[in-house]
């Protein structure tokens, strides 16, 4: 009898977590939405920068929306919407879509070692708000990056040496009174926030398309630092 009774209040526990699971995953998937046209009209500037805010939050909870990937796929096959423009490092510890938890067709993603800005990156950047209509310019460095240690240490390796010649102004311009080297962490990090914002003044001096957007409120240009211990996004200007 106690058996019989331990076994139904078992089985009343399982269901009951299966019922919360099921409501969890239907509830997550219903916030879950597909970028289109009318939502990113709606969307400000200010509106995008809260919705990766959001998105990195969740991440950092571990509460993450399940989306249907192969559903998104076929929406988006015909059209893209996207919200932002992420600009980041190749670090493959740093994938924006899955740090600010977004899907198919919510942002696009700019990467380079260094997250720096060139031509390329610029013309890719105006594509997507120009053209297409992202409200945001997010640069995302990140801590312990190897791309700032190599323009501390001066590497030298085929392409890679030119590439580390577009962080030297950062490392030239970052003040700081301790040990100035790449096995200093607080230093690198230090150069990796000067790099982010020397980007930002790039983005804005050397396209005259985005400066103008700029000014009149219709993107922003935002900067940020990814935290590669806890997943946390730093947001700054």
């Amino acid at each position: 009898m106690k058996t019989a009774k331990s076994s139904r209040l078992l089985h009343g526990i399982i269901f009951y977590m299966l019922l919360i699971s099921f409501a969890t995953l239907t509830y997550s998937q219903d916030k879950a939405i597909t970028q289109t046209k009318e939502l990113q009209d709606k969307t400000t500037p200010s509106d995008a920068l809260q919705m990766l805010k959001e998105g990195n939050n969740r991440f950092v909870e571990n509460v993450m929306f399940q989306r249907n990937l192969p559903d998104q796929m076929h929406a988006t096959a015909k059209g893209q919407y996207p919200f932002a423009i992420v600009l980041s490092c190749i670090d493959s510890r740093v994938a924006p879509e899955i740090t600010f938890d977004e899907g198919l067709g919510d942002i696009f993603d700019a990467r380079i070692a260094g997250n720096f800005v060139n031509d390329d990156i610029l013309g890719s950047m105006e594509f997507a708000c120009k053209v297409t209509g992202a409200k945001l310019i997010l640069v995302m460095g990140h801590t312990n990056c190897g791309a700032i240690k190599g323009a501390i240490d001066d590497a030298q390796l085929g392409n890679m040496t030119q590439m580390l010649t577009k962080i030297k102004p950062a490392v030239e311009k970052t003040s700081y009174d301790g040990e100035k080297s790449s096995k200093n962490y607080d230093y690198v990090d230090m150069v990796a926030k000067e790099n982010v914002l020397l980007a930002i003044e790039e983005i804005k001096s050397k396209s005259s398309v985005l400066k103008e957007m700029y000014d009149k409120g219709e993107i922003d240009i935002v900067g940020c630092m990814y935290d590669l211990n806890d997943g946390k996004v730093e947001y700054y200007k």
